[in-house]
This record gives structure tokens, C-alpha cells and sequence, in this order.
């Protein structure tokens, strides 16, 4: 029986799952970018149904207002991400009451269908419910976004940049790409994210003073995870349980 997890409001979790059996979740391009959007467009306290009555919706909106869309608040705060052929990861925390298993569920329900209506089949698609580890300390949170980020260099995937265009996606290119303002002494630095990313990036980048150390340091620990990897390590036993593939 499946242990009953309370996400609480500001924590951080490691969420990860795959494809049942094993099974390739993402063929192409476009389910990766299905499952972006999706991550996006259901991160919203108010329902929006599915992504093509949300989209029908916004438009009615923006011409009722004049082009002015409304804001609802967010269930969750997304970290870091990693889409790849059979498996996902994210790092989030809650920002409601019940945000992660909100978000969760309306993540994987509603890409099954899309998938399911694509690909003409019936059934789950993904191995049960998704998994969760509690981020209990902040070394331990950086420490997990690199993992995420780079996770299909930890895997090894991919052999050219081709392939990680097509079946690969990540938040490793919103954190090379962020702004650092250094803060001055005794404050912490200022993050700014660009106009269309999706993730929060200050609780990871706020504590280095500029992308090329961030760059460094997630560098020198895919090194560490690399080799603990195939060691059976604490960290990763940790993390990841016995779940082999992720």
C-alpha cells in the first residue's frame, strides 16, 4: 500500500516517473512540447479544463478585455525539469494546499489523453503513481537540480546534439541563460528570470554569483553522480530507491 505523502506549502520534492513497462513516453518533438505546455498551462488554482478549451478560453479573454489576459495564481513552483524518452523529472514545491498532487494529477491525466488520442491506444501510460523524495536541506536541493538538468548526460542518451533536440528537454538552458545581479554584503543575490521560462531559478541560483560558477559547479557534481552511479552510492540509492532507469 502506497504511503500517503503531505506535500507541505514551500518544501521542495523530487517528483519523477516513467513509462509502464518501461515504455517510451516521448516519440518526437511534439510530445515533448505537449508535455511542456502542459506543465505550463495546468499550473493554474483555477481549472482550466483541457489545453484546447483553456486556449479557446484565453482568446475570448484577451478580445472581451481588450487583450488583457487574467493571472491565476500557480499550485506549484517549478525548479528544474527534465524530459526525457521514457521518463520525467521535476523538482517543485506547493504553493497551495494540495498543489503538487493537484498539479500531478492533472499533468499526467491530461497528457495520457493526448498520447492515448495520438497513438490511437487505450490504457495507463505511465508506471502507476508518480514518485516523490522530500528535499530535506539546501546542498541537497542545488545538488538535485543539477541531476535533473543534466540528467540525460548523467544517462548518456544521446550521441549527437540532433538526438537531444528530438527527444530530450530541460531546464539546463534557462539556468545557463539566467541574469545574476551580485547583491551586496549581507544580501542575497537577485535573480532574474527571461520573459518565458517556466522555472524559479532564485532558490538555485541566488547562492552563486554568476552563471559560470553555476555552470562549474553542476559540471564538477554530474562528474560525482556519474561515478556514484554506477557504485550503488547513498545519494543516489537515496533518491531514486529502486527504481532502476531514472
Amino acid at each position: 500500500m502506497r504511503k500517503t505523502i503531505i506535500y507541505r506549502k514551500n518544501e521542495y520534492y523530487h517528483i519523477y516517473n516513467r513509462g509502464v513497462d518501461k515504455r517510451i513516453i516521448f516519440t518526437d518533438k511534439f510530445d515533448l512540447q505537449r508535455f511542456y505546455q502542459s506543465m505550463e498551462e495546468f499550473n493554474s488554482v483555477e481549472p482550466i479544463g483541457s489545453i484546447f478549451e483553456n486556449r479557446f478560453n484565453l482568446k475570448n479573454r484577451k478580445e472581451s478585455l481588450g487583450g488583457a489576459t487574467p493571472k491565476y495564481g500557480k499550485l506549484v513552483e517549478i525548479v528544474a525539469y527534465c524530459l526525457n524518452p521514457n521518463h520525467y523529472h521535476l523538482i517543485l514545491t506547493s504553493l497551495v494546499e494540495g498543489g503538487i498532487s493537484e498539479y500531478m494529477r492533472r499533468l499526467n491525466s491530461g497528457y495520457t489523453t493526448y498520447f492515448n488520442q495520438r497513438y490511437k491506444r487505450t490504457g495507463s501510460l505511465f508506471g502507476g503513481t508518480f514518485k516523490s523524495v522530500y528535499i530535506n536541506s539546501d546542498s541537497y536541493l542545488r545538488f538535485l537540480s543539477v541531476y535533473v538538468n543534466l540528467n540525460f548526460e548523467v544517462h548518456q542518451k544521446f550521441q549527437n546534439v540532433k538526438d537531444k533536440k528530438l527527444f530530450h528537454k530541460s531546464s539546463w538552458d534557462e539556468y545557463i541563460k539566467v541574469k545574476i545581479i551580485k547583491g551586496k554584503r549581507g544580501e542575497e543575490n537577485q535573480v532574474i528570470n527571461n520573459k518565458n521560462d517556466i522555472c524559479d531559478k532564485s532558490m538555485i541560483s541566488s547562492h552563486f554569483d554568476s552563471v559560470d560558477q553555476y555552470k562549474k559547479f553542476a559540471l564538477e557534481s554530474l562528474k560525482d553522480i556519474k561515478a556514484k552511479r554506477y557504485k550503488d552510492s547513498e545519494v543516489i540509492k537515496k533518491t531514486f530507491e529502486t527504481s532502476k532507469g531514472f
